[in-house]
């Protein structure tokens, strides 16, 4: 089956708007403020857009120091149009752009075992500080269950720090 949506990387051509859109339609950010994504995803080493149309239907973006090291951000599909491969598009560019570094991304609990098909590993010792996340975004998260409670330890660490 071919793809038949349009790929675009160039936030020149991007209506931020749609991109605002989308993030607060799939949960990604609370509120619309295009201002705000424009900025993000400019200031972003890598972008994805995907659009039918006119219509952005799927976005992604990643921060690299182009060396070693790299990280995915907002991977975001309209659910009209998911299980049509524009996720796995999104994600499989920005794989092949990092392609030699180290990638991390934080992910919705509910879609690890999506990344785990392409070779992503949940990581024992990675820590987050969100400081740009207000309480009551932060209760979300914890309530979706991104975190792992306060002071946990695996059981092979348990004595041991």
């Amino acid at each position: 089956m071919a793809f038949k949506y349009t790929i675009n990387s160039n936030t020149e051509t991007i209506d931020f708007q749609q991109v605002a859109e989308l993030l607060e339609k799939v949960g990604l950010v609370k509120t619309v403020d295009a201002d705000l994504q424009e900025k993000v995803f400019r200031n972003s080493d890598e972008t994805i857009f995907v659009k039918d149309g006119d219509r952005i239907i799927g976005v992604g973006r990643a921060l690299s120091d182009g060396i070693a090291q790299a990280a995915i951000y907002n991977i975001a599909v309209d659910p009209d149009y998911q299980r049509q491969q524009v996720g796995h598009t999104i994600i499989s560019l920005l794989l092949d752009r990092l392609r030699g570094l180290n990638i991390i991304l934080y992910t919705h609990p509910k879609t690890l075992r999506l990344y785990e098909k392409y070779g992503f590993r949940r990581n024992k010792t990675a820590f987050a500080n969100f400081q740009a996340v207000d309480q009551e975004g932060f209760q979300w998260m914890e309530d979706e269950g991104f975190f792992l409670p306060e002071h946990f330890r695996f059981d092979d660490e348990k004595g041991r720090y």
